[in-house]
């Protein structure tokens, strides 16, 4: 019957029109929606408690089980709607297999966030033609909407991102294709089902609340002023074209004094300093894997970790220097020659000192800029990789407990070690680095905020330390 397809999904969310499609798909013979499958609070649709043989409870317990008796049906194609919040475990299998048809449904967000309050106030979520309307209007709630909004976004971003990644596209619907039969047609067809003629949508569902929103929407003028302030087009959002980073977990150093601390070190920072402070308040370990530091983590309840932000400015001098007479000559001489950075020759570095190194170091933060923004082919160093993108990194395995400022190090430090149990750290040996004078230029400052703009408005740096 179908080609390719056995079985079909429909991502939607509450108030799009998928009890609509529903009703349209289920009107052909041979094809079967089974509802909101996977739905927590039901099977399938209100006060049902079993589907196909297999109770809430077992579905609770193993909801493949019901997955795979509900795809198997050959010479038939049956499918399910899917929202964000319904059953986690089965979306993997779901997006895995490719003989699942996907269709993606959507509708405008305030028309499904106005209908979904209006359907909880009255207890009316569907309406056939005999039916008569419950009259009512809602008060709008600015950050209830937003939660909506964003949960609903993050869904569709995820679920564009695994399909892309695997390879596979799926067939969308906006609301008001809903009763479009040229539209109903060709999605059959897509499944597979080119038998049929013509497909005409469900007649047994009419719109409940056909209104303007003026009429449906209480606080109309004021919902209207809340909504000037959401930014549909990210027009404030700081673009970010720097490669993702892993956890890099080998860096990280433990101390077992009390019950335990972990530092994961943000490169370019004040690392030796922490690290010796480490030393001095017992043994310590490091080289590890991410198995051996969960191993490190469950024997030591109540261990703290953390990470030490520095200045961006700072951070980058450190970074420059280290590429001035710790780094390869082969990066440099790239620097030299495709990056606008004006290094001496490698006999002249020893003497590039005063305006001239403070010149090659604004030079040298533009580069940064244009690195860390994707127009280079030199990789991002972790040594002068975003803060805010190394931490990205580490919270792929585990977040910090602390994010420590080294201007403030000792008294951040203090607190950590007293949580961990420990309270003779001699913290009075920590001393925050100092700030070359030649760094208070207005050019290298601003040339700082323009190459970690994400790293300024995320941590709240000022412009000069």
């Amino acid at each position: 019957m179908t080609k390719g397809f056995r079985s079909f999904v429909i991502f939607a969310g509450m108030r799009t029109g998928s009890n609509l499609l529903e009703a349209t798909l289920n009107t052909v013979t041979g094809v079967t929606c089974f509802g909101e499958a996977f739905n927590p609070y039901m099977m399938g649709w209100p006060d049902k408690d079993e589907m196909l043989g297999i109770t809430r409870a077992a579905r609770e317990a193993d909801p493949l089980a019901l997955l795979a008796r509900l795809t198997d049906r050959p010479g038939h194609l049956p499918g399910f709607r899917y929202f964000h919040d319904h059953d986690p475990r089965v979306l993997e299998p779901i997006i895995a297999d490719r003989r699942c048809a996907k269709i993606v449904l959507t509708r405008n967000p305030l028309d499904s966030y106005v209908s979904t309050r209006l359907a909880q106030d009255t207890n009316q979520w569907k309406l056939n033609a005999t039916e008569t309307p419950i009259p009512a209007r809602i008060t709008y709630d600015g950050d209830a909407f937003r939660g909506m909004l964003a949960a609903a976004d993050a869904f569709r971003r995820d679920l564009s991102r695994r399909l892309q990644a695997t390879g596979q596209t799926a067939f969308h619907l906006d609301y008001d294709d809903l009763r479009d039969g040229d539209v109903l047609t060709g999605l059959l067809h897509w499944l597979g089902r080119t038998d049929l003629d013509r497909v005409e949508p469900a007649r047994d569902q009419v719109p409940q609340n056909p209104q303007e929103l003026a009429q449906k929407v209480a606080n109309f003028d004021a919902m209207q002023a809340d909504l000037a302030g959401i930014d549909p087009f990210g027009l404030h959002r700081i673009p970010s074209f720097e490669p993702r980073r892993g956890p890099a977990v080998p860096g990280f150093a433990a101390s077992d004094a009390g019950r335990g601390l972990l530092f994961m070190p943000v490169r370019g920072g004040p690392g030796h300093a922490v690290r010796d402070w480490l030393a001095r308040l017992g043994p310590t370990a490091g080289g590890f894997t991410q198995s051996t530091l969960r191993q490190w983590k469950r024997a030591r309840p109540g261990h703290r970790s953390f990470s030490v932000l520095r200045h961006p400015l700072v951070r980058a001098w450190d970074a420059f220097d280290h590429l001035l007479t710790r780094g390869s000559s082969e990066r440099r001489d790239l620097l030299r020659r495709l990056h606008r950075v004006a290094l001496p020759p490698e006999d002249g570095l020893p003497g590039l000192t005063g305006d001239a190194r403070i010149a090659a170091f604004a030079e040298f933060l533009g580069f940064l800029r244009r690195n860390l923004n994707g127009q280079t082919s030199l990789p991002t160093h972790p040594l002068w990789a975003s803060q805010t993108e190394i931490l990205a990194g580490f919270a792929r395995l585990a977040v910090p407990d602390m994010l420590a400022r080294e201007d403030r190090l000792a008294e951040d430090l203090h607190h950590l070690a007293h949580a961990a149990g420990i309270e003779d750290a001699r913290l009075e040996t920590l001393e925050p680095a100092v700030v070359p004078d030649a760094l208070r230029d207005r050019t290298l400052i601003d040339a700082a905020q323009a190459a970690y703009l994400r790293d300024y408005v995320a941590f709240g740096f000022d412009p000069m330390p």
